[in-house]
């Protein structure tokens, strides 16, 4: 099983949105549009076809990050609530993980 930790979570994030800011100044569309035609084949699997797949996979590999930082929050926001039932939250900086299966 691997681990995912929060730091390669916004590692993956940062290098994906570069690539991705890049791939939009090209075509001049917003991923997400992108993507949404992409996937439903609406684009031409010409002579940008390489383009597309590396686009297309930063895309999914921004989105599944996404959806595990938004994981690894909602924990942290959990055990935060049961550690300080009715009290201030006390935020202190540290390292989670999340493991993949």
């Amino acid at each position: 099983m691997a681990i995912l930790t929060l730091s390669n979570i916004l590692d993956d994030l940062r290098v994906t949105e570069e690539a991705l800011h890049r791939f939009e100044r090209r075509y001049w569309l917003s991923s997400s549009a992108f993507y949404d035609l992409y996937s439903k084949g609406f684009l031409d699997d010409g002579s940008h076809a390489e383009d597309f797949s590396e686009w297309a996979g930063h895309y999914k590999l921004k989105l599944k990050r996404e959806a595990a930082l938004e994981q690894l929050s909602r924990r942290r926001i959990e055990q935060l609530q049961r550690q300080f039932a009715n009290q201030t939250i006390e935020l202190a900086p540290q390292e989670p993980a999340l493991e993949l299966a």
